[in-house]
Formats: C-alpha cells, structure tokens, sequence
C-alpha cells in the first residue's frame, strides 16, 4: 500500500466524508421539523394577531357597574387573574355579563357598584372586556409576530451553526490539517460508535500530545504501530484517524 497525498489545501468534499452527509442529513430534517412546527404556530398566531386588531381598531369603550366579581386564593393574586360581573349600557341596550377577565390584584379594590371601564365591540356587545386588562394583553399579542420571526432566525442560525460545525470538524482537518503519524498510548478501542483515545506525535523532535478519534470497525492505515491522523486546524490538541476506505474514496492511495 502506497500513499499519495497532496499538499494542503487538499481537494476534499463534503460528500466523501463517510457518515457527514447523513448528519447533514438529520440537520436538514430537524429544520425543516422546527419550520414547519413554526409556520403552525405562526398561522395560528396570525389568525389571533388579526382578530386581536380587529377587536381593538372597532372596540368603544364604555362604563360598567361591578356587580360581583370572583377573586383567586390569596396566594394566586401575585400576577393571577379574577372574574368579574358587570352591568353596562350599550347602544341604548342593557347588559350584565359575568366571567369577565382582569387582573386580580385590580379586582381586590373593586366592590359591588364599583365603576369599570369596558371595551365593547359594537358586533359583539355582549362579549366585553376590561379595558386595563385587554390593552395589556393587545401589547403582548403584538410581540408575537416577533417572536415568531425570531425563532425562524434561531432555526436558521442552528442550521447554519451545524454545517458549520460539521464542516470544521469533518472536512477541515482533510482539507487543511497537518498530516502526522500517531503512535496511541494503548491498545486501540473496539466499540461499535465513534470513539477517541489519547495518542501523541513528534514533530522537530518535539512530542504533541493530542485526542485522536477513529470511527468504529475501519482499519487504520498504519505504519507499524503508528496510524496515519489529520490534526484539527482550529483545535491541534484533537486529531482524526484516516481509515483505508477514507484514504481510498478520496484518492490517497496507489
């Protein structure tokens, strides 16, 4: 077996790397996963976000008379909501509606006959809301168009992060990494999944100690005792172990 390997930068693609595509592969099915579980969520919200302007662009507001109100236990008030019960006027009709929504540490202070300000939709008189209550949630609702588009940019940015990575990690140390002869401090591991193990190196008579990985059930291509690594560009204490059937695929071999 000879070897016939070129001078840094090598010509080496993506592709020939064994087990990069399938990774890429998973990458893909992931963002595509989390796009399509945001475009969900994004349609549902949509649908809200346009009901939710359209409540506020019609809604008139309009005063109430407490009648009664339905508070949470003491210790759920902290940020919790209550019901109230409210007679109003509108549009020269009369309404009492119960089970409408405001926050709990407002309701507290409010008694029978109390006065409260209502936001109605003249297409729906009888479906009221508290107004304090309503406009902060309206604040909360216009965050979600935000939100949404941030996590398409999270997604993306993960997507592009594992190419990355997957990139410097497989294809650099091909590409760019310094090709040395390792000698392991022990016997090579036997394991089914990828595995690393402490090995060291001389180069100029100097000793580099480095973490070398080596992908399960391949042989080495060795010299003696020594196997043949690409040293990590961006990382010189990690090396890989080039296998045969790599050396092959990309040419290295006579």
């Amino acid at each position: 077996m000879q070897l016939a390997i070129p001078h840094a930068p090598r010509k080496v693609r993506l592709t020939q790397v064994p087990g990069a595509v399938g990774r890429l592969v998973r990458g893909v099915l992931l963002g595509l996963v989390a796009v399509a579980v945001l475009g969900t969520g994004a349609g549902w919200a949509g649908r809200y976000f346009i009901e939710e302007q359209g409540f506020a662009a019609r809604a008139e507001e309009v005063e109430g008379l407490v009648m009664a109100s339905r508070l949470p236990p003491l210790d759920a008030r902290d940020g919790g909501e209550a019901a109230l019960e409210v007679l109003y006027t509108f549009a020269e009709a009369e309404h009492s509606v119960a089970g409408i929504r405001t926050f709990a540490e407002y309701a507290e202070g409010l008694g029978r006959g109390a006065r409260v300000t209502l936001l109605v939709d003249p297409a729906m008189p009888g479906q009221p809301r508290e107004a304090g209550f309503a406009r902060s949630r309206a604040l909360r609702v216009g965050l979600l168009p935000w939100g949404i588009g941030l996590g398409v940019l999270v997604a993306v940015g993960y997507f592009a992060w594992e190419m990355r990575r997957l990139w410097r990690s497989e294809v650099e140390p091909l590409r760019l990494g310094a090709l040395v002869w390792l000698t392991p401090d022990g016997p090579l591991p036997e394991t089914r999944g990828e595995v690393s193990f402490p090995a060291h190196y001389f180069r100029q008579d100097v000793k580099h100690a480095v973490r070398a990985r080596v992908r399960p059930g391949r042989a080495p291509v060795r010299n003696g005792e020594k196997v043949l690594a690409a040293v990590v560009p961006r990382q010189p204490g990690w090396a890989r172990v080039i296998d045969q059937d790599l050396a092959s695929v990309l040419g290295w071999l006579r």
